[in-house]
């Protein structure tokens, strides 16, 4: 038998160790690159094992890049493992099995286990994680925020104040997440490179803008689009476009439209 126990892997030797061997053989192979790297013992219980089966164990786990650190067994077994360079462990003490091989059961067993409160947050992350990917998949077009900004425009003026509104983001905007907003949108984090910002007022970005960002997305040319540190891949600004310049310097700066093209300025020189 092949388990794992808290010390790493165990090879279990029973009555017939020539078999088991050959076992071993075929589930290391099975999976050639998934126990490279990890460290073995193992067990023979009442089996004594000739010079010839261990010499073979040891040329199989140095086949998988596993290293074997030693064996347990009865007394008798000392002399064999010594003659081969392998320490001896003494008799094994009595431990729960967890079989390596049978993947289903141990990521059955996981989901049940209790989490600590670091464990939730990494679980939490990852969730945050596979939304991003999947909010690739399915992210709406651009064409879709712009009905949306149509039919605001549309309604009465007393609905509209109600409707135009800010969206505050708090963290990373992660590449391939879309931000829509009809108003103005407020990120404290970074945006990533792939992420998009559309809004129909300003955006502001509390962190490094890499993504793409479309202000006054309805028309708006007083819009603008501030950052820390601005960087973006593309900026929009109303009907009018500008290509990103590669990073900047480290300085606050607002972009904003002159004439008929996008400028950037910094914070401090920009206009009230």
């Amino acid at each position: 038998m092949l388990r794992g126990t808290s010390q790493g892997l165990e090879f279990v030797f029973s009555d017939d160790g020539a078999a088991a061997l050959a076992l071993f053989q075929r589930r290391l192979g099975e999976r050639p690159e998934f126990y490279r790297g990890s460290v073995a013992t193992a067990s023979f219980a009442e089996l004594v094992p000739s010079n010839e089966l261990l010499r073979d164990l040891v040329s199989l786990t140095n086949q998988f890049g596993i290293e074997l650190r030693g064996v347990y067994g009865a007394v008798d077994v000392a002399t064999v493992a010594e003659a081969n360079g392998l320490a001896y462990l003494g008799l094994r003490q009595r431990e729960s099995p967890r079989a390596v091989t049978d993947l289903g059961r141990r990521r059955a067993s996981r989901s049940s286990a209790v989490l600590t409160d670091a464990a939730r947050s990494l679980e939490a992350d990852f969730a945050g994680a596979r939304a991003d990917l999947a909010a690739r998949r399915v992210r709406r077009p651009l064409r879709v925020a712009a009905a949306n900004l149509t039919a605001v425009a549309a309604r009465p003026a007393s609905s509209i104040v109600d409707a135009v509104a800010t969206r505050y983001y708090r963290g990373t905007v992660r590449g391939g997440q879309s931000l829509q907003q009809v108003g103005n949108i407020v990120v404290v984090g970074d945006v990533n490179p792939g992420a998009e910002l559309v809004a129909s007022g300003d955006i502001v970005v509390f962190g490094t803008l890499r993504g793409t960002a479309h202000a006054g997305a309805q028309g708006d040319r007083a819009a603008r689009v501030a950052a820390l540190k601005l960087s973006p891949t593309q900026l929009r600004i109303a009907t009018c476009i500008a290509a990103g310049d590669g990073d900047r310097r480290g300085e606050p700066e607002e972009a904003r439209i002159e004439g008929e093209r996008i400028v950037i300025v910094p914070v401090s020189g920009a206009r009230p």
